[in-house]
C-alpha cells in the first residue's frame, strides 16, 4: 500500500525532509542543499512573504531561470498560502507586464540579469498597478530588496514566522497552487489555474510510470516556467524525494559533464539533446552509463534513435507523452516496455485517473483508429481559466470533459496518436507558438499593414515561424531589420525566422487569410 500523498506541494518538501533529512534535494552549481535545508529555506521564504503582506490567495510571480532560488520562492510562496505565477524567462516587456497585470501579482521575485538581459530594467517605467513588492535575486536597488536579505527579514520577525507556520499547516490541497499562462488560438494569453491536490495526483502517476525513485538524480533541462520543468521536474522530485539538478540554460557540453560527474539517472529533454549525447565520443566510454530514464518528445524522431538510446546509452526507460497546460501538463504516457515504434509513433496511454476519448463534431465517439477531437476528463483538468468563465465554459463541458482542440486517433489498446495540432499553432523547439499573438505584436511596427504567420519545417527546432508581410505605402524594410525588431519585442522562439514581403494575402469570402495556401506556397521554399 502506497503512503498517502502530501497535502500540498510545500508539504511534499516537509515529508521528504522528515523521511530522509540528509538526502540531497537540490544541486545548483556550487550550491548543494539537503531536504532538511530546503525545508528550512522554504519556511524562511514563507515567513518573508507573510511579512511582506502577502495574504492567502494572493499571486506571487517568479521571473527566474531554473535554480534553487526558483524552487525556494515557489514552495515558500505556496507555504504562505499564495498562488505562484511563473513567467517565461524569454519574455520581453509587453509579455511580462501582461502576465503581471492579468494575474494581479502583488509580489515579483526576479533575477537581476540573465543571458545579458536586465529583467528589472525591462519593467522600469511600465504601469504595474497591482505590484507592491519586487525582490531581486543578485543585486539590491532602491526599489527592490535583494533575495537573501528578503529571506532574512522573515526570520527576524517572530510574528511572521508563526503566521507562516499556521498557514502552511492549514493547507489542504484544494487551494490553487499556480497560474501558468498559455495562449489560445485567438492570441490572447490565458491563465490556467490548477490546485495542489491535482498536481500531486498527476505527478505521482508520472513518477510511477517513469519509475522515478528517491535515489534518483534528475537533471531538469526543461524550464520551470513550463509544466515540463516545474511539474514533471520539480513536483515529481519533491513527491519522491529525489535530487534535483536545475539547469538554467541548455549547454550540451556542460550537461554531458554533469551527467558524467554527478551520475545523473533521469534526463528528460528534447530529441536534439539525445542526438548530441549519441554523437559524442564519450557515449562509448561509459560516461553516460548512469542514465536510466529519459523522457522525450516535441519533435519527430526515428525509431532508430530510441533504439540507440537504449542500446548505446543504456537508457532502460524511454518515455514519450502528451499534455497541455490546461491538463497539468500530462494526459498520456508510453510505458517502459513499449517498442521504439510505439514511443515514436504514439503519445502513449492515458495515465491512471484520466479518461480519454476522440469525438466527432457532435461529441460522439469516433471508431477505433478514426480521427476525432481529443477530449479529456479526470484529475488533470484545470480548475479553469483565470477570471474567464466564458472561455472556460467553451472548453470544459458540464460533464467535465476538456476539449483540447487537437485531432487524434485511439487504437484498440488505448494508445493515442495526434494527427493534427491545434488550428494554426506550431511548435518551436518544444514551445507552443500561436500566430494570432505573434501577428498582433508585429502589427505594432509602424511600417506594417498586414501580417500572416505560419510554421514551417526546421531540421533543428522542428518548426519555426515564417511571416508574410504587407508594408504600408511608402515604407521600406528588410527581412533582417524586421526579424531583429521582432526579437526585441517577443520571446525569441516566437520571433519569425523568415519574412516574405508580399503585395497581397490569400483571403476567403469573409476576409480571413487562407493560411493553408501560404503553407503550400512555402513548401520547398523559404
Amino acid at each position: 500500500m502506497q503512503p498517502a500523498l502530501p497535502k500540498s506541494i510545500p508539504h511534499a518538501v516537509a515529508v521528504a525532509a522528515d523521511r530522509a533529512p540528509d538526502s540531497v534535494a537540490v544541486v545548483d552549481g556550487d550550491r548543494r542543499v539537503s531536504y532538511r535545508e530546503l525545508h528550512a529555506l522554504m519556511l524562511s521564504a514563507a515567513s518573508s512573504f507573510v511579512r511582506a503582506g502577502i495574504e492567502p490567495g494572493d499571486r506571487v510571480a517568479i521571473w527566474l531561470p531554473n535554480s534553487l532560488d526558483w524552487i525556494v520562492a515557489c514552495t515558500g510562496a505556496q507555504a504562505a498560502g499564495a498562488v505562484v505565477v511563473p513567467i517565461n524567462t524569454r519574455f520581453k516587456t509587453a509579455e511580462a507586464s501582461f502576465v503581471l497585470n492579468r494575474s494581479r501579482a502583488r509580489a515579483l521575485v526576479v533575477v537581476d540579469r540573465f543571458i545579458d538581459v536586465s529583467y528589472p530594467d525591462l519593467l522600469r517605467g511600465v504601469a504595474l498597478p497591482h505590484l507592491e513588492r519586487m525582490i531581486r535575486v543578485g543585486r539590491a536597488e532602491a526599489d527592490c530588496t535583494e533575495w537573501t536579505d528578503f529571506l532574512a527579514e522573515g526570520l527576524r520577525d517572530a510574528g511572521s514566522v508563526q503566521v507562516a507556520e499556521r498557514r502552511f499547516a492549514s493547507l489542504d490541497g484544494t487551494e490553487p497552487s499556480d497560474i501558468l499562462f498559455t495562449s489560445g488560438t485567438t492570441g490572447e494569453p490565458k491563465g490556467v489555474v490548477t490546485n495542489h491536490r491535482q498536481n500531486l495526483q498527476v505527478y505521482e502517476q508520472w513518477a510511477n510510470v517513469t519509475g522515478l525513485r528517491a535515489d534518483d538524480r534528475y537533471a531538469i533541462v526543461f524550464p520551470f516556467f513550463h509544466s515540463a520543468g516545474y511539474k514533471a521536474g520539480c513536483v515529481s522530485c519533491l513527491i519522491r524525494g529525489a535530487a534535483m539538478y536545475p539547469q538554467s540554460v541548455f549547454e550540451p557540453s556542460r550537461l554531458m559533464d554533469l551527467v558524467a560527474s554527478e551520475k545523473i539517472t533521469v534526463l528528460p529533454g528534447p530529441p536534439t539533446l539525445f542526438q548530441t549525447l549519441l554523437a559524442s565520443p564519450r557515449a562509448g566510454d561509459g560516461s553516460f552509463a548512469s542514465l536510466r530514464i529519459a523522457v522525450t518528445g516535441a519533435s519527430t524522431v526515428a525509431p532508430s534513435m530510441i533504439e540507440a538510446m537504449r542500446r548505446e546509452l543504456g537508457i532502460r526507460t524511454v518515455i514519450a507523452g502528451y499534455g497541455l497546460t490546461e491538463t497539468c501538463g500530462t494526459v498520456t504516457m508510453t510505458r517502459e516496455h513499449d517498442s521504439a515504434e510505439i514511443v515514436v509513433n504514439s503519445c502513449g496511454r492515458a495515465i491512471p485517473g484520466v479518461e480519454l476519448r476522440c469525438v466527432d463534431d457532435a461529441g460522439h465517439d469516433v471508431p477505433v483508429d478514426a480521427p476525432g477531437e481529443v477530449i479529456v476528463r479526470g484529475i488533470n483538468v484545470m480548475l479553469g481559466y483565470l477570471d474567464d468563465p466564458t472561455a472556460t465554459a467553451e472548453v470544459i463541458d458540464l460533464d467535465g470533459w476538456f476539449r483540447t482542440g487537437d485531432i487524434g486517433t485511439l487504437d484498440q489498446a488505448g494508445y493515442l496518436r495526434i494527427t493534427d495540432r491545434k488550428k494554426e499553432m506550431f511548435i518551436v523547439g518544444g514551445f507552443n507558438c500561436y500566430p494570432a499573438e505573434i501577428e498582433k505584436t508585429m502589427l505594432r511596427h509602424p511600417a506594417l499593414a498586414q501580417v500572416a504567420v505560419i510554421g514551417v519545417p526546421d531540421e533543428r527546432l522542428g518548426e519555426v515561424g515564417k511571416a508574410f508581410v504587407i508594408l504600408k505605402p511608402g515604407q521600406a524594410l528588410t527581412e533582417q531589420e524586421l526579424i531583429a525588431w521582432c526579437r526585441d519585442q517577443m520571446a525569441n522562439y516566437k520571433a519569425p525566422r523568415f519574412v516574405r514581403f508580399v503585395e497581397s494575402l490569400p483571403l476567403n469570402a469573409t476576409g480571413k487569410v487562407q493560411k493553408f495556401l501560404l503553407s503550400q506556397a512555402s513548401q520547398g521554399a523559404r
